[in-house]
């Protein structure tokens, strides 16, 4: 049976990024497993939790409980991550949570040549968000998490569904969001 990895990064009730997340986890067979980032109070990693990470890490003991959301994530067969577009990203909660995931040893090693190489079970990554405005020059939140799944996590499918310019003047929001709606309809009648 598929297991989900839901990572929810909406802190505000009523968001339209959950609410187009929930549409695409509609979609999905298997069990979902979601982490309410906002309620987890992640704090940055600093020098005291990186030098224990470390020490862990030489030690082999990936049990720790520093390395949580590391493991849950190189667990799960599916990842979807709802997250708005903040500020040319997403929420500093989703920051401080993949700190946390990117841990040698459990979601990622180096061969021999210093290539990271992917010790996730996940085949695909969806990332779902909605913006107030438009989103230029790209959308760098997604891009970027798209870069660490592709070249840490080998995680080679990746998907984004988001809506733009919800909050321009005149906007017709529920249209925006129905075409949304329709783009993951389309996805998986087209490619899953």
């Amino acid at each position: 049976m598929e297991h989900t990895l839901f990572i929810n990064a909406c802190p505000r009730e009523g968001s339209r990024t959950l609410e187009l997340a929930r549409h695409l986890l509609s979609k999905l067979e298997g069990t979902a497993e979601e982490l309410l980032l906002f309620e987890e109070n992640l704090l940055p990693l600093n020098g005291k939790t990186l030098a224990l990470r470390d020490k862990m890490i030489a030690q082999d003991n990936f049990d720790h409980p520093i390395f949580k959301y590391a493991r849950q994530f190189a667990n799960a067969d599916t990842v979807v991550i709802a997250a708005p577009f903040w500020d040319l990203s997403f929420p500093s909660a989703l920051k401080i949570w993949l700190e946390y995931v990117m841990a040698l040893g459990v979601t990622f090693h180096y061969d021999e040549k210093g290539v990271p190489q992917g010790l996730c079970k996940a085949k695909r990554l969806f990332y779902v968000s909605t913006a107030g405005g438009p989103v230029l020059p790209s959308h760098l939140g997604f891009d970027y998490v798209d870069a660490l799944a592709k070249n840490y996590f080998s995680i080679e499918k990746t998907a984004l569904f988001s809506a733009e310019n919800l909050d321009v003047m005149g906007a017709d929001t529920e249209a925006i969001l129905k075409q949304a709606r329709e783009q993951i309809d389309a996805y998986w009648r087209d490619r899953v």
